[in-house]
């Protein structure tokens, strides 16, 4: 550390919580609903790197909130507010409190007192997540009531110190391990090493570093993408989770219904196979179609520095892990699904077998009757 303390010029702290708040959002008719309220809107699409390097799947719509006061260590503070709607369902808020003229401890202090502000006022998020779904309540299929799951993410962002820095030279100088942990003790060697393991620089005046629950960031030209990318990825994350989360409660209440459907019958054990099984198909196929849309939510081609910051990302955050939880818990579905479909097709072939000997019976009958009372 130098003994002269570098002072942010120009930065700021932006906390990210992320809702999921329906199985999907009809982006075009949220943006016409918008409209109708004679605010702006537009498509998200990356500012410093051609389409043909990476593009969103389907852009997300981004929209401007009024601005809110937060109350940091006795000063009221106003912090810009931007939404985004994901079409799998989500919905990102950014809050965005500047940092100007502030010496490098001052702005680690700023970070830590927007996270804690914002973990004991939980209602600031519910009343700026009320502002969106409200008036796009008719874009939502099939809303979530209750936002149960949620996720946030921190991000230090500077975009000019007092004096011209290098990623090397900033690493030099300042110690990065108390913003990327929040901790106030100093942490073991080992620990230091891990935080500081996801970093990246394209330029050589640039420097992303990245963990589970915060990033730094130091981009001079003002290129916002990198937050882009890490926004998208919190996206997938909560997405995902919500999804292994609903099979996690889906696959007990299948075995108690497979096993309900078993106790039962005849034509009654067919009818509550055969009801089970379509409601198994129509789950997997949800669930895929919208996983899908999910891993496609960013389409990478060419920009390696980005696609490299993305895949790390996506490791930090497990969505890939989770993702193959879910293609686990969807196979054991499929297999469920197969099983039952057979099993009501056994009991049907069955059943008219039944039929078949009865009738052959009656007819039996019907043939001896006469015999017998000539």
């Amino acid at each position: 550390m130098s003994e002269t303390e570098l002072v942010v010029r120009a930065g700021a702290v932006i906390a990210l919580r992320l809702f999921d708040v329906a199985y999907a959002i009809d982006l075009t008719r949220a943006q016409a609903l918008w409209a109708a309220q004679a605010r702006a809107s537009s498509r998200l699409r990356l500012t410093a790197t051609p389409p043909k390097a990476m593009a969103f799947g389907v852009p997300p719509l981004a929209l401007a909130l009024d601005p809110v006061t937060l109350e940091l260590d006795g000063q009221m503070v106003t912090a810009g507010v931007t939404v985004r709607l994901y079409d799998f369902g989500a919905i990102s808020i950014a809050l965005r409190v500047p940092v100007t003229d502030t010496v490098w401890q001052g702005f680690l202090q700023r970070l830590n007192q927007v996270e804690h502000t914002l973990a004991v006022a939980a209602g600031v998020w519910g009343r700026l997540l009320a502002q969106v779904r409200e008036p796009l309540a008719a874009a939502l299929e099939r809303p979530e009531h209750s936002a149960a799951v949620e996720e946030d993410y921190l991000v230090g962002l500077v975009q000019a110190f007092d004096q011209p820095l290098t990623a090397d030279a900033l690493l030099q100088q300042v110690d990065l391990v108390p913003l990327l942990s929040g901790e106030h003790r100093p942490l073991s060697e080992m620990a230091q090493q891990g935080l500081l393991r996801q970093r990246f620089s394209y330029y050589h005046d640039d420097l992303v570093v990245l963990t589970w629950d915060r990033a730094f960031i130091y981009e001079p030209r003002g290129d916002t993408d990198v937050l882009d990318v890490i926004e998208v990825a919190n996206a997938q994350f909560l997405e995902m989770r919500y999804y292994d989360e609903l099979l996690d409660a889906e696959l007990p209440r299948m075995y108690d219904l497979v096993e309900s459907a078993r106790g039962a019958r005849g034509l009654v054990a067919s009818r509550r196979f055969a009801e089970l099984a379509r409601r198994l198909h129509t789950l997997v196929a949800e669930v895929t179609e919208l996983t899908e849309r999910i891993d496609n939510a960013l389409q990478v081609t060419e920009d390696v520095y980005l696609a490299r910051i993305y895949a790390a990302a996506l490791d930090l955050f497990r969505v890939r892990s989770i993702g193959a939880a879910v293609d686990r818990k969807l196979s054991i579905i499929r297999d469920t699904y197969t099983a039952l479909h057979d099993e009501a097709s056994a009991q049907r072939a069955e059943l008219l077998e039944v039929l078949i000997l009865l009738l052959i019976v009656v007819e039996v009958v019907l043939a001896v009757v006469p015999l017998l009372h000539r």
